[in-house]
């Protein structure tokens, strides 16, 4: 800045839109997270170019990179903006009805499809100007995610979650074994012979991750055979289909949505299986935040309003 007064010439809103460029490396992501027009993005940082004399962002091909005074300014610009949000907002109150805003949320590609539904029905109830932001990390990402403020929760079942984490159980969710409603050999119940001969798809908790999300059940003592692995949930009824001789052993709540779409047929499994714990983690330095404290809030409430075989 070239004198004092300058300060007079800085919106604190575009400290905010910064942040966001800097967090999400695009114009469009930025803007998606902040909820407002790519427009109105771009007159923001061609105001930010002007205050700091500077590019500040540079296209590039996968969005845009910060300029060495860009990431000269980061550290003291998120200070601001995470000294404002923690220390002045999070004194008033959150007014959901008036507020604009996205939400973030981490949940798996099952959570999509199960939570986030019920949970957006919500949110146009209580608070109709505000939306809602998904996106997938690795567990080993999840604090960072978290204390950067690029998501606002984690939901999910996180083994090994980050410790100084805050969490809250949403529900218990047990397991079920699903079949293609093609598989020839099932009838109304599944045999433990059956679920020990069978090929069985196996979900892992990330691309990388060696651990199945369903390996509880070789905890139990079964030996099962394998044929496949994949971190999405969703891919599995497509390849129960093509291959009918396959079982899966998913959470009750993404086998009952895949029942009532006439994918699969759902089966207790032939053993004793624990039920997993859903939970909520959010960092320490938003705690205290009322938008985010709102947020839990409504999340705990919409999962408590779920039905049975949601949970």
């Amino acid at each position: 800045m070239n004198s004092a007064h300058d300060i007079n010439n800085l919106d604190l809103n575009l400290l905010v839109v910064f942040d966001a460029l800097l967090r999400e490396r695009s114009v469009t992501r930025a803007g998606q997270t902040l909820g407002i027009t790519q427009s109105a993005m771009s007159h923001s940082l061609a105001r930010l170019r002007a205050f700091f004399d500077d590019a500040l962002f540079i296209k590039s091909y996968r969005g845009v990179t910060p300029t060495a005074k860009a990431e000269a300014l980061a550290a003291d610009i998120h200070a601001i903006i995470d000294a404002v949000r923690n220390r002045v907002l999070s004194q008033a109150q959150f007014d959901a009805a008036q507020a604009r805003r996205t939400f973030s949320l981490c949940v798996t590609d099952m959570g999509e499809l199960v939570f986030i539904p019920p949970l957006l029905s919500r949110l146009k109830e209580v608070a109709p100007h505000c939306s809602l932001h998904t996106l997938q990390v690795p567990p080993q990402q999840m604090e960072a995610t978290l204390a950067s403020g690029e998501a606002d929760l984690v939901l999910g079942s996180v083994m090994n979650a980050p410790e100084g984490l805050y969490q809250q159980e949403l529900f218990t969710h047990p397991f079920v074994t699903i079949a293609s409603v093609k598989n020839p050999e099932l009838g109304d119940t599944l045999s433990l012979e059956q679920f020990c001969r069978m090929p069985h798809v196996a979900i892992t908790l990330s691309s990388r991750s060696r651990r199945a999300y369903d390996s509880v059940v070789e905890d139990a003592g079964i030996k099962r055979n394998i044929a496949f692995t994949t971190p999405h949930f969703l891919f599995v009824p497509l390849l129960l289909d093509h291959h009918p001789e396959f079982l899966a052993t998913v959470p009750q709540s993404l086998g009952s949505v895949f029942a009532r779409h006439n994918l699969v047929k759902v089966f207790e499994p032939p053993i004793a299986l624990p039920k997993f714990s859903l939970r909520q983690y959010w960092h320490p330095r938003f705690h205290q935040d009322r938008a985010i404290m709102w947020l839990r809030g409504l999340v705990k409430e919409t999962f408590l309003e779920l039905p049975e075989s949601m949970r």
